[in-house]
């Protein structure tokens, strides 16, 4: 059996998971910041159940609400000041992708007075960052159990940082603070985990393990698609339950295999198109997937055998939520991308390798009106 494992963040899951847990706040210290995006997590419950727990272990805390969808290194810079001068002694990120993975990297900043905000990219840090507690409230990212994070650098581009530094010490996953989730970022936030789990799948770094995790998570979330496709707009609480572990076991894939071209190229859809990440990586799914079945025919048909389906019905699931409509390209922004993506490492984890002539020629195909 050929496999490797690592995932330090211990999980703590289930309904009540903040309250039965409520004991890890005191014992991590007594000042903590909290760090959110937007509405989610007021809406979901989790801020409440945080707080209740915080005062009742009477931890203090202070609050950076200032965190937007692709946060900015910067801003994750200044958070990490913040969190300085109140002296908090770790993190406690709430929220769905762009909220945990500002955690994890404020973590980093408030560890390290003198790194600047493009520094952490380099790795040039000299301490550990503080602990991080992840609470999520997607189904999507699973970025609760990864080692990644991805923030927007100065000149406008995602990239993402990841290593052993950027796991959660402590991951509570509640998968009811999913349940207020809008229909609309379901679907793409379920597009996001399928996509992890799809490239991980097909990646070449793909083992046992991954295959233990990419098992349990494909056939979950590939059903709740087709669901979404015939027309599904009310889910169950047995349907939310089943999403979010999903695209738990489809982050602990993305540990262990990474990502292929889909989320390298991906990335340029959000920055410029305003796609939804989820969709965005799924755009250029069914094109890693005929490559996986050229080059990996065995692992393809296990593939589909776990879904139940064909290509010619994957795509066209696919590519319909995804919706790329009004999405049309120049030759001499395909350049751009093309010389942007120049040993892009998500190529090189792909079925057979993969190079900029092919994504030009991928966007050219999709893209070139």
């Amino acid at each position: 059996m050929d496999f490797q494992f690592f995932m330090p963040a211990q999980v703590l899951g289930g309904y009540a998971a903040v309250a039965c847990h409520a004991e890890i706040f005191t014992r991590l210290g007594k000042t903590c910041m909290l760090v959110t995006s937007g509405t989610a997590a007021h809406k979901s419950g989790a801020l409440q159940d945080v707080t209740d727990a915080l005062t009742a272990g009477g931890v203090s805390h202070v609050h950076f609400s200032e965190v937007k969808p692709n946060p900015t290194a910067e801003s994750c810079h200044r958070a990490g000041q913040l969190a300085r001068d109140y002296g908090v002694e770790y993190i406690v990120g709430i929220g769905g992708g762009s909220a945990l993975d500002a955690a994890k990297a404020i973590a980093v900043f408030a560890a390290n007075k003198t790194l600047t905000a493009e520094g952490i990219y380099d790795g040039g840090y000299m301490f550990e960052p503080l602990p991080t507690v992840l609470i999520g409230t997607t189904a999507g990212t699973g970025s609760e159990v990864t080692g990644v994070s991805v923030l927007t650098r100065e000149n406008g581009r995602k990239q993402s940082v990841n290593g052993r530094d950027f796991y959660a010490k402590i991951a509570l996953a509640d998968p009811k603070y999913t349940y207020s989730v809008p229909y609309a970022v379901t679907v793409s936030t379920a597009l996001d985990a399928f996509s992890h789990a799809t490239e991980g799948w097909f990646s070449n770094r793909f083992d046992d393990m991954a295959r233990l995790f990419g098992e349990k998570a494909i056939p979950v979330l590939w059903k709740h698609l087709k669901a979404f496709y015939d027309g599904e707009q009310t889910l169950s609480s047995d349907a939310r339950d089943e999403l979010y572990y999903a695209s738990l076991y489809a982050g602990m894939v993305l540990n262990g295999c990474g990502t292929g071209f889909p989320h390298g190229m991906g990335y340029v859809l959000t920055e410029d198109f305003a796609l939804p990440h989820g969709r965005a990586c799924t755009a250029f799914l069914p094109a890693l997937v005929a490559r996986g079945m050229e080059h990996q025919d065995a692992r393809a048909r296990d593939y589909f055998s776990m879904i139940g389906t064909n290509f010619p019905e994957f795509e066209r699931i696919i590519l319909t939520l995804t919706d790329l409509s009004g999405i049309v390209m120049t030759e001499e922004q395909i350049a751009a991308y093309c010389e942007r993506w120049q040993n892009l490492k998500n190529f090189k984890n792909s079925p057979g390798g993969y190079d900029v002539v092919q994504a030009g020629e991928l966007l050219r195909k999709l893209f070139l009106k």
